[in-house]
């Protein structure tokens, strides 16, 4: 009993890690696609506008 919950335990843990993996590698890529496109047109950042206020800012790194 105690070798399947080790087992168990250890498929949680890797299949979580793989998770965090894929999620890191795609804000990565999409934080180096947005980098690209803004080096292509000179852009200094990337504007969005606030649904609330209507104002537009500069789009932060966690968005």
């Amino acid at each position: 009993m105690a070798q399947l919950i080790t087992i168990l335990v250890l498929v949680f843990s890797a299949w979580w890690l793989y998770r965090r993996f894929v999620s890191d590698a795609r804000k990565l890529a999409e934080k180096s696609r947005r980098a690209e496109k803004e080096r292509q047109t000179g852009a200094i950042g990337t504007l969005v506008k606030d649904p609330v206020t209507g104002e537009y800012r500069l789009k932060r790194d966690e968005e």
